[in-house]
């Protein structure tokens, strides 16, 4: 059998964090969408469980997401009961947003479902290796943890 073909691509370490990384996307959009949200809906109910009550605006730059997308995953969250939107406490020509009831159930539903996925991940690793692991994508990727 010849060897795999681009070996030099294959042996850069970015190439090799996107495959794990698409992968480890694919393991959590499906584990997702058991509870009929989309990645970006997941992210988003999350942000406002953190910081609400929320402005919208402060919102979209908290999670990267340019406002006409970030309007329609609210409408869509609003639409189905997960999140609220009210004028703001500290500036009424704003909306605020904070999750429902609902919305609170839901996204302990899918951060189970997430971490399920990523335990899927990491499943070839032991626990000290997963412990390394995370250390050293932390270190990378120029997050604090």
């Amino acid at each position: 059998m010849a060897d795999a073909p681009f070996p030099a691509i294959r042996a850069l370490p970015s190439w090799l964090l996107g495959r794990a990384a698409a992968h480890g996307r694919s393991l959590v959009a499906d584990a997702l969408a058991t509870e009929g949200l989309r990645m970006w809906h997941h992210v988003v109910l999350s942000a406002v469980r953190d910081l609400a009550p929320v402005a919208q605006a402060d919102l979209g730059r908290s999670v990267g997401l340019d406002p006409k997308d970030l309007v329609g995953i609210l409408n869509d969250l609003q639409s189905a009961g997960h999140v609220v939107r009210a004028p703001d406490p500290k500036d009424r020509r704003k909306n605020a947003v904070s999750l429902t009831d609902d919305g609170a159930r839901l996204l302990t539903r899918c951060e189970k479902a997430a971490r399920e996925a990523n335990d899927e991940l990491l499943a070839p690793l032991s626990t000290d290796e997963r412990d390394q692991f995370m250390g050293l994508l932390i270190r990378i990727s120029g997050t604090d943890g």
